[in-house]
Formats: C-alpha cells, sequence, structure tokens
C-alpha cells in the first residue's frame, strides 16, 4: 500500500490505474474515495486535507468531536437529542460522563478544563436544560474556561411558535445565556453541523477563553445521507505561544532595572498557559514582590515564598507589572474613593485578554503576547543588560527572602465543635503534597495551604464567579482530568445542597475524590455581610435565611444514598483519623465524603436564630 501510495503521488501511475488497483485490494468504494480524496490533496499541496464523511447529522458530529480530540461527553441527555446520542453510541476513545443536573455537566466540564487545559464538550437538553446550566455557565464564563456546549433544539419557527420543551414564542433558544458565552449559534442546517462545530471549538479556546454555545434542531440530528469534511483539530485550533515585540520588552527591561520598588501582580493567564516557573525566575532574579488578585482561579505563585505578599497593594511601588491579572476594580463594581495607582507608578499589562487590558485603568505599556513567552523573552533581557553582580546587588538591596510560614494558634487546636483553622492546618498535613484541591469553601481556613506548581506543592483550583454549586462536579472533573494525583474537594455545606447530585457521578463512573464538607450549619458568607451593614439584624443578633439547621442536614446519608461512604466528625480528636480514612479509600478508587461540623466565626456566629413557621398548624383540617 506505501509503495502504491508513493507510485501515485509520484504521478508514475495515472489516477485510473491507482482507483483499479485499490479496488482489487479489497476496499469499499467509500474508502476508495476517502483515499484518492486525501492523495490529490497532498499533490496539490493541501496539507489539511479534509476526511469526507457521510451519515446522518449526529453522526457528522461525533466524527468532528472525535477529530477535535475531545476525551469525554459530559452531559444531561434527553430525548430530542437523540441522533446524536444514537451516533455517539460505541465511539472508541470517547467516554459519556453524566450528571443528573446541568449545572452539574457543567461544572463537570468546568473542572476538567481547569486541570488538564484542553477544552471541555458538552451536551445539555433543549430550552429547559440550557436554561438550567446558567448558573454554572456563568462561573465558567468568569474565568475564560474553554467549554463547547451543545444543545438539542425544537424549532419554534418552523410551525407552531408554541411548542413544548422550546423557546418562548417570539425568541430563539441561543438568547437564554448569551451574556455567558463569547458567543452563541444555531446550526439548522445538517451539513453545516461540522463546521459550526469547528468554529465552536476555535472561539472557546482561542485567547482569552471561553464558552460558547451552539444548538442543534432534532431534525438536523437525525437527517440522513448528509455528506460533510471533518478536519483534524490542528487545521483549526489557534496556538497560544504570541511573541511579545522585542523593543517593548527592552523598554520593560529598562523599566525593571532602573525601579527601586517593583511589583509583579499576577493573574489566571500566568497558569493558564504554563508561565508559573518564569514568574517565579523573574521575581527572584531581582527580588521582586508578588501579588494576585483575590479574584481568581488559581494560585500562580507559591503561597508560602519570601516573596508572595498576599493581595494587590500599590502604595509606594513605582513599577506595576501585570501579567494576565484582571484591572483593577473589576468585580467590585464600585467607583474608587482614591487613585488606585500612585502618580508616579508606571503600569506595564501583558497578556492576551485584550478586553481586560486598560477596562478600567489606563496603562503606560501593554504587550499583547503569552505571558510565558513574555516572561521568557523579560529574563533574558534584563540578563543581557546588566552584570550578574549588578543584579545580585539589586537584589540585595531588597527585603530577604524568607520561607512563609503559617502557624495556627494553640487555643483554636482540639475544639468541639473543629475550629476552621484546624480543619485546614489537618488537611495540609494529611494530604499529598501535590495534591488538587478544588475549593468552594468561601470562609475557610485556606491561608495554610502550600500551594503553588512545583512538585511539592499543592494546586488550587477554584473559580471566580462564586455561583454556589460549583465544587462537586468540578471536583470529578478535576479527577478525571489529572487521575494520578489525589484530588480533595473542599466545599461549605451550603454549596454542598446546590450540587449534592454529583455524588451519583462519582459513584457510577468510579472517580476517587475525596470531599470534606465543612459544615456549620450557616450560610458564613452572607451572615458576615448582614452583620457589616450593622443594623436591626446586628443589633438583635437574628439573621434573616442563614441557619441551616433543625433539621440538620445528615451529608453522610445524602452521599451513601448514591453509593458514596463517609464518616461524621464532630471533636478534633476524631478530625485526623477520619482524613486518613477518607484517603486510603479514595487510594482504593472510591471516593469518600468526610463532613466535618466546624465552628461558626465572625459576626453573629452564636446566633441560631431563624423565622419559624409551620404550614401544619395552619390547617383547619388535617389534611
Amino acid at each position: 500500500m506505501k509503495e502504491l501510495m508513493e507510485q501515485f503521488l509520484g504521478n508514475r501511475i495515472s489516477r485510473r490505474s491507482f482507483v483499479h488497483t485499490l479496488a482489487g485490494l479489497g476496499i469499499s468504494a467509500a474508502g476508495i474515495e476517502s483515499i484518492v480524496r486525501e492523495s490529490e490533496a497532498v499533490v496539490k499541496g493541501n496539507h489539511f486535507a479534509a476526511r469526507r464523511v457521510t451519515g446522518t447529522g449526529g453522526e457528522l458530529m461525533v466524527a468532528q468531536m472525535k477529530a477535535a480530540g475531545v476525551r469525554f461527553l459530559f452531559t444531561n441527555p434527553g430525548s430530542f437529542e437523540v441522533g446524536f446520542f444514537d451516533a455517539f453510541l460505541d465511539q472508541p476513545g470517547m467516554n459519556l460522563i453524566m450528571g443528573l443536573h446541568e449545572g452539574i455537566v457543567i461544572s463537570l466540564a468546568d473542572g476538567y478544563h481547569k486541570v488538564s487545559g484542553e477544552p471541555a464538550f458538552v451536551n445539555v437538553h433543549v430550552i429547559a436544560g440550557t436554561a438550567q446550566a446558567a448558573g454554572q455557565l456563568y462561573n465558567a464564563s468568569r474565568d475564560g474556561s474553554a467549554l463547547v456546549v451543545t444543545a438539542g433544539l425544537l424549532d419554534n419557527e418552523v410551525y407552531s411558535d408554541d411548542i413544548r420543551l422550546g423557546p418562548r414564542p417570539g425568541f430563539d433558544q441561543k438568547e437564554v445565556n448569551r451574556q455567558f458565552t463569547k458567543i452563541s449559534w444555531e446550526a439548522h442546517d445538517a451539513a453545516g453541523i461540522p463546521v459550526m462545530l469547528r468554529r465552536a471549538f476555535k472561539v472557546a479556546s482561542t485567547a482569552p477563553g471561553g464558552p460558547v454555545y451552539l444548538a442543534i434542531p432534532n431534525y438536523a440530528l437525525e437527517k440522513r445521507g448528509v455528506t460533510a469534511d471533518i478536519y483534524d483539530r490542528r487545521h483549526f485550533m489557534i496556538p497560544s505561544n504570541i511573541p511579545p515585540d522585542q523593543d517593548q520588552i527592552m523598554r520593560v527591561a529598562e523599566l525593571l532595572l532602573e525601579s527601586r520598588s517593583p511589583l509583579l501582580f499576577l493573574g489566571d493567564e500566568v497558569t493558564k498557559y504554563h508561565a508559573q516557573p518564569e514568574a517565579l525566575e523573574l521575581a527572584e532574579l531581582l527580588a521582586i514582590p508578588v501579588s494576585e488578585d483575590g479574584l481568581t482561579a488559581y494560585h500562580s505563585f507559591p503561597r508560602r515564598h519570601g516573596l508572595f505578599t498576599g493581595r494587590f497593594y500599590s502604595k509606594g511601588r513605582d513599577l506595576i507589572l501585570n501579567f494576565g491579572a484582571s484591572d483593577l476594580g473589576v468585580g467590585r463594581g464600585r467607583v474608587p474613593n482614591s487613585p488606585l495607582y500612585g502618580e508616579d507608578t508606571t503600569v506595564v499589562r501583558a497578556g492576551l485578554n485584550t478586553a481586560g487590558i486598560g477596562r478600567n485603568n489606563p496603562f503606560d505599556l501593554a504587550l499583547v503576547a503569552s505571558v510565558k513567552q513574555t516572561l521568557g523573552a523579560l529574563i533574558e533581557a534584563v540578563k543581557s543588560m546588566a552584570t550578574k553582580e549588578r543584579l545580585a546587588k539589586i537584589a540585595d538591596g531588597r527585603p530577604e527572602l524568607k520561607v512563609r510560614r503559617f502557624e495556627i494558634d494553640k487555643a483554636h487546636v482540639g475544639l468541639s465543635p473543629v475550629h476552621p483553622d484546624e480543619l485546614g492546618w489537618a488537611l495540609e498535613e494529611e494530604l499529598d503534597k501535590d495534591a488538587i484541591l478544588v475549593s468552594e469553601n468561601l470562609t475557610g481556613s485556606n491561608q495554610f495551604y502550600s500551594t503553588g506548581f512545583r512538585e511539592n506543592e499543592k494546586m488550587w483550583v477554584s473559580n471566580s464567579g462564586a455561583g454556589l454549586g460549583w465544587g462537586v462536579g468540578a471536583a470529578a472533573g478535576a479527577k478525571l482530568a489529572a487521575p494520578e494525583r489525589q484530588v480533595v474537594c473542599s466545599i461549605g455545606d451550603g454549596s454542598v445542597m446546590y450540587s449534592a447530585s454529583g455524588f451519583w457521578t462519582q459513584a457510577r463512573y468510579e472517580i476517587p475524590v475525596l470531599t470534606v464538607v465543612c459544615n456549620n450549619r450557616n450560610y458564613q458568607t452572607v451572615r458576615r455581610a448582614y452583620f457589616r451593614y450593622n443594623r436591626k439584624m446586628k443589633a438583635s443578633n437574628r439573621f434573616c435565611g442563614m441557619y441551616l439547621g433543625d433539621p440538620d442536614i445528615d451529608f453522610v446519608k445524602l452521599a451513601q444514598s448514591q453509593g458514596i461512604n463517609g464518616i461524621r466528625v464532630e471533636s478534633s480528636l476524631d478530625l485526623r483519623p477520619a482524613l486518613r480514612r477518607g484517603i486510603a479509600a479514595t487510594r482504593e478508587g472510591r471516593p469518600f465524603l468526610i463532613d466535618v461540623i466546624v465552628r461558626r466565626t465572625g459576626g453573629g456566629a452564636d446566633s441560631t436564630w431563624y423565622q419559624a413557621y409551620s404550614a401544619a398548624k395552619t390547617r383547619t383540617r388535617k389534611v
């Protein structure tokens, strides 16, 4: 066969002889057509030759998914997507992971993408499923997660416009989540499904990334005898390794060498594009302090490093280098009372998110390029412009590097209920040094974790949207992306109840995640805000809708009802034995849940008040 191809490509045999010989080898007519088409494309210099496929709309969709490199289909299926699921059956190399609610499906995909870096593929059910996915799609859109979200569609512009499970009269389905996507489409022609799917992958994964949405009518998925071209991912996925302008690099290097008090401000692009080693090297080269935005999905710089300063603080800085972080003020929604930068502060922005650069605040220099390549080029430029002695002198003139150490207050140890600090401390010490921490624990004691990117540091994965219901699914998606690493979901009790059906998914697909519920029977983040408001609720120590006890939720039984074992911890003495038991279960390949009863902290922590009401007592007859 190889010799035959070489003869045809070298024009030593005719097309007719090539086809005749292929037929003699027993190759089908469809196979011959595909071989000849691709061979002729090579002859013409077309190195991105398509593979022509004929089948149903659903079969074309699956063929293009496979060519795009999809490994997992995250879904909650529906009857009007039958043309798709029938085509997906028995597809080698691709696995269906089902969630029992569309919110779980999106968070599964989001966690998978955040850890793997690959675009995640989703299919949800028509209009209702699309709407139910919106909460977690919001989170994914905030973080620029590359999700290709597809859905079935019952077309309300064919005959009746008032159909069950169709868009409401006068509206279309893609409008439902338009604000949570980079773009939304509907594909009404079966032959156009592959090209629109390729477009979806391209848009979702092109920096700065984000979810896209494609709705496909049932008649398009089920249409038979449709022919279309299928292309491999390398022909439509745009690379992100865009180099910086060298003149700008030299200018930034000069600014760094002349600066007396610079600051590196890092954002999620640093982790997304694997630039953490370069960020660390630059920081250590000149002993530059590093801070991160509080609204991040990752920890891009080692949290225990002596140069890490915590949240952004610009006072006294004459140079701020922002690498892939949000613009100051993003997520806060208020006009600042004073300037965010000093009058003499020079601001340099670098990254691929042009929508974020200069969104609220001006800059002096912007480098639209890969943060990894920019940091690498900047390191080389600095080294080329200064001797080792000068670099050492600059670094020595700044605060000495010291390992950041976090000690627990002994008064917070040995209590019942467990203090959140002891829970955070115990997790840091008991978990693998390179564990992946998926956190939806908004008021947990997260300061003890040695997070970063190096081999002996934990990976931090969260979301910047704070829409509850993300953690259980995201942790399962993270484990699918990194099966060789320990994955732990640290989650508040309120968040669990938005996403508890995700335990079923973990059990069915044997996804060994350790879930640790920080259970304070409270919406603590909200209660603290009520307390800060400093009016009637604070004065009376009664907080509307905050207390989650009476009745208490039994998270162990909730998990057990879906096939996951667990244990409840009420005393400090039982905490570490429970963690070790859970870790042992996950090492054996089983998900496990630990329900830790923790103390409430902050203003109003002692309040267990709620507005009581009994519907039963309002009855005039016992029915």
